[in-house]
């Protein structure tokens, strides 16, 4: 039996919210994938089908007036903070009714209602448009958090980032989301050492490594981590180990793009962080399988009944107003 730590004081209603969310991630992009794959949108799409965890651990671990800023794979982070489904589907679709009104598509998404302020495309773009966000919330008990991969430590406005946060102690929480691959590279091929944390340790950053695909876990360190920064103000970096079941474009598994991507993808299914946090929901009597059976159907249904309303939403008023002579 996997019992609950004992030093994890939250309740049996988090827990099953925060399965049911990681569910409702899951569920809302393998939609997603195959609507890709039938042709509904032509927009590219970065899935983070098993990394949800960890996006969920950050969300329960902040407030409403904090501000997070995503990347191109931020599906995830938007809807864990409680971005509409129903907005992220008609953006996706190009529809005016989307999130960013139908100009963004997948990776270029916002909800500054409830603190996502934004993603973009470009590796590393948004940690230090987060990093300015800190310094306009000095002092207000308020923290940034950037979220980004592996690929963006390798880009120099990263380095640039961390220096700057820490140079001028801002409440930042830089959330690394180490999922081993930058587009198609094993981070083997890239850098001469696995180990994130040795950007923060070189700039004097408080960090920590965390198993991003244990939401139990995490959300215990980021918990006491985030309550920390509200009192000190000071930046802190997070390693969390994770990695995408799916390739870096798209709904294929991408098994074709090397020798570690064919050894490693099994063996981090069996390592699935909805699976995790399920067999510990059963076999602690908080919630059984067949009611997460049950709850899971429910979710899809629900979402596939959004996604239909989303594709019969209008086209932006001007997409048509110049015709090609």
């Amino acid at each position: 039996m996997t019992s609950l730590p004992p030093e994890f004081h939250s309740s049996a209603t988090q827990l099953i919210s925060a399965w049911r969310m990681m569910v409702l991630i899951r569920h809302f992009e393998n939609l997603v994938g195959r609507m890709s794959q039938k042709g509904d949108f032509k927009t590219p799409i970065h899935l983070g089908v098993g990394q949800e965890a960890i996006a969920v651990a950050v969300a329960d671990s902040i407030d409403a007036s904090d501000r997070v800023f995503g990347n191109h794979r931020s599906h995830g982070h938007y809807l864990a903070l409680g971005g509409s489904t129903k907005d992220l589907f008609a953006e996706i679709l190009g529809r005016v009714t989307g999130c960013s009104r139908g100009r963004g598509g997948s990776m270029h998404i916002t909800a500054p209602k409830v603190g996502f302020m934004g993603s973009m495309p470009i590796v590393a773009g948004t940690i230090p448009v987060a990093v300015g966000a800190a310094l306009g919330l000095r002092n207000s008990g308020a923290i940034a958090v950037a979220f980004f991969g592996d690929g963006a430590t390798e880009e120099g406005v990263f380095h640039e980032s961390l220096n700057i946060a820490a140079k001028m102690q801002l409440p930042i929480l830089f959330v690394c989301e180490n999922n081993e691959f930058s587009s198609h590279l094993h981070i083997d091929e890239r850098q001469p050492d696995r180990s994130l944390t040795r950007f923060a340790e070189a700039n004097r950053i408080s960090h920590e490594v965390i198993d991003g695909n244990n939401y139990i876990t995490s959300y215990d360190l980021l918990n006491v981590v985030v309550t920390s920064m509200r009192d000190t103000g000071k930046p802190f970096f997070v390693e969390a180990k994770t990695y995408r079941l799916l390739g870096h474009v798209g709904a294929e598994e991408d098994t074709f793009i090397g020798l570690h991507r064919v050894n490693d993808l099994e063996k981090w299914k069996g390592r699935d962080p909805i699976k995790l946090l399920g067999n510990i929901l059963e076999e602690n009597a908080l919630l059984p399988f067949l009611h997460q059976e049950d709850m899971s159907i429910a979710i899809q249904k629900d979402l596939e009944k959004l996604y239909d309303q989303a594709f019969r939403d209008p086209w932006p008023e001007d997409l048509f107003r110049y015709e090609i002579q």
